[in-house]
This record gives C-alpha cells, structure tokens and sequence, in this order.
C-alpha cells in the first residue's frame, strides 16, 4: 500500500543507507547532536522574540 506522500516504508531505508554510506557511521552521532542543539537553540531564540512582543503566553511575565 503506498502512502498519500508517495513514500513507503523501504524508501525510508534506502535513504538512511545511504546517509550512513555518504557521512560514515562514526560522524552520525556528532550530527544529530549538533542538529539537535540548533533545533534548541532555534527554540529558545523563537521564544525570547515572542516574549519581547507579548505574544507568548507562556513567557515569564505574562499572567
């Protein structure tokens, strides 16, 4: 059964092989690390904007 996308579960695979193929096993972890500190660091910038215009209601502050 093929997924609305086009992409089924194997297409998933390949392209995970071939990553690991293209970068090496050894240089995946520092990868997602660094991926997953930009996506934090992303994060806490889009807050503090939110926070300086009042948007964010969850903001200290903000009642």
């Amino acid at each position: 059964m093929m997924l609305r996308n086009g992409l089924e579960p194997w297409h998933l695979l390949i392209v995970a092989l071939v990553v690991i193929m293209v970068f090496g096993s050894k240089k995946l972890p520092d990868m997602a690390r660094s991926l997953g500190k930009s996506a934090r660091i992303l994060r806490s910038e889009a807050r503090a904007m939110k926070a300086e215009t009042g948007t964010d209601p969850a903001a200290p502050g903000h009642s």
